[in-house]
């Protein structure tokens, strides 16, 4: 049997946010602290200006900081994987995170499949994988970066 994972969302701390009692840093160190590594955002909650006048990209940074401060990354059961062993594949093309950060002439649309590959010396086994990640949209006309959290049980054939 598989073992029961935890998350949270950030709305559970809504008066402690909002009477000033818990920042936003202490809402995730808490969660993690009891086992809760999947984070849900409440934008509008977390976010001065959400929606309507956009989110500071200092604060979009200060956000991904705190995940990775208090241990809540992208994981392959359970198994944390270094954002510099994280590809995006769309098209033929295939980008390390930083470098997707720096391409502006490549652009793929809503619901093109693309590929996130995990490398791992020697690969994985075959069967049921868990897999864990965070998706953040840099969408030109948006004022603020979108960002939202997923998981898949995924099966890899021998």
């Amino acid at each position: 049997m598989g073992k029961i994972k935890r998350g949270v969302s950030l709305y559970s701390y809504q008066n402690e946010t909002f009477q000033g009692k818990m920042t936003l840093e202490d809402c995730i160190r808490t969660s993690a602290e009891f086992g809760a590594h999947g984070i849900e955002i409440i934008g509008e909650q977390s976010f001065w200006g959400w929606p309507e006048v956009g989110v500071e990209d200092a604060a979009i940074d200060n956000w991904h900081q705190l995940i990775a401060k208090y241990d809540c990354v992208p994981s392959v059961d359970g198994e944390k994987i270094a954002r510099e062993d994280v590809r995006f594949s769309v098209r033929g093309k295939t980008y390390a995170l930083d470098e997707m950060e720096t391409v502006y002439d490549d652009r793929w649309n809503f619901g093109e499949k693309a590929r996130i590959i995990a490398l791992k010396p020697g690969g994985r086994a075959p069967g049921n994988h868990r897999i864990e990640f965070a998706v953040r949209m840099r969408v030109s006309y948006l004022p603020f970066v979108p960002t939202t959290k997923d998981s898949k049980e995924l099966a890899l054939a021998a």
